[in-house]
């Protein structure tokens, strides 16, 4: 005989409803009919699962532990098996970004995206955590890192240079040299590749005084500090390239080193993901918003 399938759907809707007659409303179809589906389960498994109580119904032994091991897979099909019914002609693409790149450099340019790909549903998931692609639906993450990890695509999102950064309201443009930052609250980003005592070194200085700093975890929130006139930060120009063209920060010192191009932000997948023409397309219009920002960035230089 045959898993009776639709039998076992049947005892997880009655006990999930609580009563023959619930499940029933609840399929679509009577009450007879339900209970004959549960006397076919009942004997293909050989003994009882539920006993009749009043108007509804209790698990035996028996049953509870049945229904313990199969309660979860049952309702992972049945949703799955809605999502496609409501979503037939949708193809998703779930995008992974670091919080900070999805709301500084991402974000602002997504609408470009959807516009030019109707077809596509696009989900974007904000996270630091690395993605395990063989365990998550994941299909193009944008990696904050030095672009080491074996067995995966990768590809640099662009290069990167990190500038100081105030409000034009603390701080003038080009209104300071740099031996003069130390007496400011410097604001650091903890998980940067760029710190302050490395500009400090390629500009020459060795500060002696006491640092007065406030530290953020995420860069999106040292440039909003930043913005804000919380102090004086150093972060990457493609993180806070949005904020400068607004006017909402200034590069405040006339002699910045210049400094030197880094990647941290890298388009990771992978390899047998390539093919796919959601992939394709994501890749082919971030690889055109980094031109445009590149090139707006030739034309107008921070310093």
């Amino acid at each position: 005989m045959a898993i009776p399938f639709r039998a076992i759907t049947t005892f997880h809707a009655t006990v999930s409803a609580g009563s023959v007659s619930a499940a029933a409303r609840q399929l679509g179809v009577t009450p007879s009919a339900v209970s004959q589906q549960l006397a076919l389960l009942e004997t293909y498994v050989g003994t009882a699962l539920l006993l009749k109580v009043g108007r509804g119904v209790k698990l035996t032994e028996a049953g509870e532990t049945y229904f313990g091991s199969i309660a979860g897979e049952v309702a992972q099909v049945l949703q799955a098996t809605d999502r496609l019914r409501g979503h037939r002609t949708v193809t998703t693409l779930t995008v992974r970004a670091t919080p900070s790149l999805s709301t500084k450099w991402l974000l602002p340019r997504l609408s470009s995206f959807v516009d030019a790909f109707p077809q596509l549903e696009l989900r974007i998931d904000g996270t630091n955590e690395p993605t395990d692609f063989s365990r998550e639906d994941v299909d193009v993450e944008l990696r904050h890192g030095r672009g080491q990890w074996r067995g995966l695509y990768i590809e640099a999102l662009a290069e990167e240079r990190h500038w100081p950064i105030a409000a034009p309201g603390l701080l003038a443009a080009s209104s300071i040299p740099a031996a003069s930052l130390v007496s400011h609250r410097l604001i650091h980003s903890v998980r940067s590749q760029v710190q302050w005592p490395q500009w400090f070194a390629a500009a020459g200085l060795d500060p002696d005084l006491r640092w007065r700093r406030v530290l953020f975890d995420r860069t999106h929130m040292a440039i909003d500090a930043a913005a804000d006139g919380m102090g004086v930060a150093l972060e990457s120009d493609l993180m806070f390239w949005r904020d400068w063209r607004a006017g909402r920060i200034v590069c405040p010192v006339f002699d910045a080193p210049q400094p030197q191009p880094i990647v941290t932000q890298w388009i990771v997948c992978p390899s047998d993901k390539l093919h796919l023409s959601r992939v394709q397309c994501f890749l082919e219009w971030i690889r055109h918003e980094r031109d445009l920002w590149q090139a707006d960035l030739g034309a107008h230089p921070i310093c």
